[in-house]
C-alpha cells in the first residue's frame, strides 16, 4: 500500500483538510508527516489534532520545536507567530486536551528510518540528513554547494525524504535537482544504484511560485508528487484577522512564495 507524505502544514487547516480529502479519495490509508505542523498560520490547534488523528507518525520541524521550546534564529514575523501559537496551546480550557497536545509535540522524533513501501528503506527528516531540524537543502545547492551535497548523501543509504524549504523536487547524487514539472507524470522512479533526497514540498505554504498545496506519495518503485488547489482566501482572511500574524503571511499564499 502506498504511503502519503505531508510536510510543512504551518497551521493551514484549509490546505491540510483538502490534502487529506485527496489522499482519502485515492484510498491511501497510511500518512506520515515530516514536521512543521504549526507556525505562521491561523489554525495550529486544528492542524495538530488532525495530524494526531490521521498520521501514523510525525517528525519535529523547527517551528514545532520553536513553539515547544524557543524560536531561536527566527525572523520577527516567525517569532511573533511562534509566541502567538504557544498562547493558543496554553489557552485551551480543557486541561486533558491541552496536556495531550503538548505531549504529542514533545514526543515528535527528529529522524525515522523504516521500510515505508516494499523493501525500500527510507530515512525521514524535516531538514536534512546532516541536521534533521534546521538545515535547508536548496535546489541551487545541487550546482553551487557540491561539498555540502556530498556530505548529505554520505548520510543517505538509498532514499531520504525531507521538507523545510517548501520547494518540492528530487536531488540525486549526480548531483542534480529535478522539480516535479520536469519529471514524467510528476513521478521519480527509484534506481537501485542511485541515491535520492526527495523534498515533498509544503501543504500549507508552498514557496515554488505554485500556490497549490503539495504532498507526495511513495509507491514501491517511485515517488509521485501531487498538487492540489485549496481555499486560500479563507486562510488569508484568518491570518489578517489575527494581530500577531503579519498580513504578509496571508498575501504570500496567493503567490506560492
Amino acid at each position: 500500500m502506498p504511503t502519503a507524505v505531508i510536510s510543512d502544514i504551518h497551521a493551514n487547516a484549509s490546505a491540510l483538510k483538502t490534502v487529506l480529502a485527496d489522499i482519502e479519495s485515492r484510498e491511501i490509508t497510511r500518512i506520515i508527516c515530516l514536521g512543521d505542523i504549526v507556525g505562521y498560520g491561523p489554525d495550529p490547534l486544528e492542524c495538530v489534532d488532525l495530524v494526531r488523528q490521521k498520521c501514523a507518525w510525525s517528525l519535529m520541524g523547527n517551528h514545532d520545536f520553536g513553539v515547544l521550546y524557543e524560536p531561536t534564529n527566527f525572523n520577527p514575523g516567525a517569532e511573533s507567530a511562534a509566541f502567538w501559537t504557544r498562547e493558543q496551546f496554553d489557552q485551551e480550557p480543557d486541561a486533558a486536551l491541552r496536556a495531550a497536545r503538548y505531549e504529542f509535540l514533545g514526543r515528535l522524533r527528529v529522524r525515522v528510518v523504516e521500510k515505508i513501501e516494499g523493501p525500500r528503506q527510507v530515512l525521514a527528516v524535516h531538514g536534512s540528513p546532516r541536521r534533521p531540524i534546521n538545515e535547508y537543502i536548496f535546489p541551487d545547492d545541487a550546482m553551487n554547494a557540491p561539498d555540502k551535497m556530498e556530505s548529505i548523501f554520505d548520510r543517505v543509504e538509498g532514499v531520504a525524504i525531507v521538507g523545510h524549504t517548501h520547494v518540492p523536487g528530487v536531488f540525486t547524487d549526480e548531483p542534480d535537482f529535478y522539480p516535479p514539472g520536469e519529471l514524467g507524470d510528476m513521478s521519480f522512479k527509484f534506481q537501485n544504484d542511485e541515491k535520492a533526497v526527495i523534498n515533498v514540498g509544503s501543504v500549507g505554504q508552498p514557496r515554488d511560485h505554485d500556490p497549490r498545496a503539495s504532498y507526495a506519495i511513495i509507491h514501491e518503485d517511485r515517488v509521485q508528487f501531487v498538487r492540489i488547489p485549496y481555499d486560500i482566501d479563507s486562510t488569508a482572511r484568518k491570518i489578517k484577522s489575527i494581530g500577531p500574524l503579519n498580513d504578509w503571511l496571508g498575501d504570500r499564499l496567493y503567490e506560492g512564495r
